[in-house]
């Protein structure tokens, strides 16, 4: 693997870690806020929307690419969180896996509601440190091979990365939101980075010297 290819990663792992950090939660607060939550403990409820609030956005909206799209499928996944808890049936361990779980079918409804199937890519940011010009064009050059290798993953194989790598969860929790055994989460991972990691290569060797 060439020196650019490497660079290339390391600006995802980097993108990665960026959300990653957003989205840490300690799991023992979680169960304890989960209790609090279906017991209608209205302060409870309010400090989730405020932790969770914008982490589910972010998630969303890197799936619609529509700010107002996702805003109104964001404020009805908070909804639905209300209609569970009054019905009894809200979080009981991850109030985040939980979440997570009810974006990624209200996600999935609307794609059917348009009749359509593509998925947009996962969306990268970079935030932080301000880079000189020509590591900045650098970074959006990175940045522009990973977003376009990325759009040639599967549906499937793009809901994995974003939910382990920009959103931080578990191989257990992304279990949990998209239905599938840890075992077939760790098999699309698996196969996501072997073809984004062959795509990358494939990008680097066509970069003329």
């Amino acid at each position: 693997m060439t020196s650019v290819t490497i660079m290339t990663i390391e600006a995802w792992d980097t993108l990665s870690d960026t959300v990653k950090e957003q989205a840490s939660v300690d799991s023992e607060r979680e169960t304890g806020n989960a209790n609090k939550v279906r017991s209608l403990d209205h302060d409870e409820l309010s400090v989730v929307y405020d932790d969770y609030h914008p982490l589910v956005y972010k998630y969303i909206y890197r799936r619609v690419g529509n700010i107002e799209v996702a805003r109104d499928l964001t404020a009805e996944v908070f909804s639905r969180l209300l209609e569970a808890v009054h019905k009894g049936t809200g979080p009981s361990v991850s109030i985040r896996a939980w979440l997570f779980r009810v974006a990624h079918n209200i996600v999935i409804d609307h794609y059917r509601r348009r009749n359509s199937n593509q998925h947009l890519p996962i969306e990268e940011q970079v935030s932080g440190s301000n880079p000189d010009p020509e590591e900045r064009a650098e970074t959006n050059r990175q940045i522009d091979e990973i977003r376009e290798a990325l759009s040639l993953l599967t549906p499937d194989q793009q809901q994995v990365l974003a939910l382990k790598f920009l959103e931080g969860l578990s191989n257990n929790e992304v279990s949990e939101i998209i239905g599938k055994t840890v075992g077939a989460v760790k098999a699309l991972q698996h196969r996501a980075l072997s073809s984004l990691q062959k795509q990358l290569i494939r990008v680097d060797e066509e970069v003329p010297s």
